[in-house]
């Protein structure tokens, strides 16, 4: 029947469409693993993602969380989490995750120097990736928290492809440049059949510390527009202030330092 040939043709398609593309397969001792991802750097998706690990560990004491720092030229992980070190290696040759707060955490920061630029073509960036998902003795977690570089191109896809993502996390600013670059985000997860969790609406209005006027330097509810587009979540409004960034600069993100904060 021609039901059954169309069907024998997408199963075709699917099969020559799939070639050529790595098989997913989970970390060890991970269970779910969450991206925090962002089309445009400077928005925010590093704070945003180390608070979502420590507020998941906070939420549950009984729930073991990992936090790993994709950003290859920029680590941010290791100074908003006050750590410094090499990491060990276990008997196996794993690199062992350097832990503060109850969160194990890696970073390509742990391995060169502060101040040493990443000078290194694609190839090396994607080795150096592989490492840091198939090489790291995690132990046994509930939650890793992926902190992707900003974009859509090589290290989102293959983290997207190598490993199952229970779902992606996406910020944003309001802005109209970084709307144009969230939506791409999504849109790249979608193809790669990664469930996105919903968005996060950063830095979106500043109150003056003095008088208490309010203003929406990077404008009002874009985020929540692009959310009704998409047809998304908001996950969450978080506001431009001053201690949210002085709190990740210090190296005590605000769900440690300031825990009943709105």
């Amino acid at each position: 029947s021609s039901s059954s040939g169309d069907e024998a043709l997408r199963d075709k398609r699917a099969r020559i469409l799939s070639r050529g593309l790595p098989k997913q397969k989970p970390i060890e001792g991970v269970k779910q693993v969450v991206v925090v991802a962002s089309g445009k750097g400077g928005v925010g998706k590093s704070t945003t993602a180390v608070n979502v690990a420590l507020a998941l560990a906070a939420n549950d004491s009984t729930k073991e969380v990992g936090l790993l720092d994709a950003d290859i030229y920029g680590p941010s992980i290791p100074k908003m989490m006050n750590l410094k070190g090499n990491p060990e290696l276990t008997p196996k040759n794993l690199m062992r995750p350097l832990k503060n707060y109850g969160i194990a955490c890696m970073s390509m920061g742990f391995l060169i120097e502060e101040t040493a630029p990443v000078v290194w073509r694609g190839l090396m960036v994607m080795s150096a990736v592989e490492k840091l998902l198939r090489q790291v003795d995690w132990g046994q977690l509930d939650y890793l928290v992926i902190d992707m570089p900003p974009g859509t191109g090589d290290v989102q896809l293959s983290v997207s492809q190598n490993i199952p993502i229970a779902g992606a996390v996406i910020v944003s600013t309001p802005q109209d440049v970084a709307l144009l670059d969230a939506r791409k985000g999504a849109e790249m997860f979608r193809k790669v059949h990664v469930p996105v969790l919903g968005l996060v609406q950063n830095m979106s209005v500043f109150q003056c510390p003095k008088c208490k006027h309010e203003t929406h330097i990077f404008g009002a509810d874009g985020v929540r527009d692009l959310a009704k587009i998409l047809g998304l979540d908001i996950l969450g409004d978080i506001p431009l202030h001053v201690n949210i960034r002085e709190t990740c600069d210090s190296g005590q993100p605000v769900v440690i330092s300031q825990p009943q904060s709105d």
